[in-house]
């Protein structure tokens, strides 16, 4: 007896989790992120202050953009 099996297409589905550019770019937000918080306690001047305070917001920005383009 025997069995034959048929071809099927191949499946397509979109996929964009899956995609490297999403995790390069969080690679670099946790890296931008993380500058700012290193900025925050290596001196006590304003200047240094308002930078990191610029630079994890940055990060922080970019790390929710590409997580929600991710769940969408």
């Amino acid at each position: 007896m025997a069995t034959t099996t048929e071809k099927r297409p191949a499946r397509q589905t979109i996929n964009n989790a899956n995609e490297t550019r999403h995790y390069v770019t969080l690679a670099i937000a946790v890296v931008i992120g993380m500058t700012g918080v290193f900025l925050r306690y290596l001196q006590d001047s304003t200047l240094l202050s308002a930078i990191s305070w610029v630079l994890l917001a940055i990060g922080w920005l970019i790390v929710f953009r590409v997580v929600f383009r991710i769940m969408k």
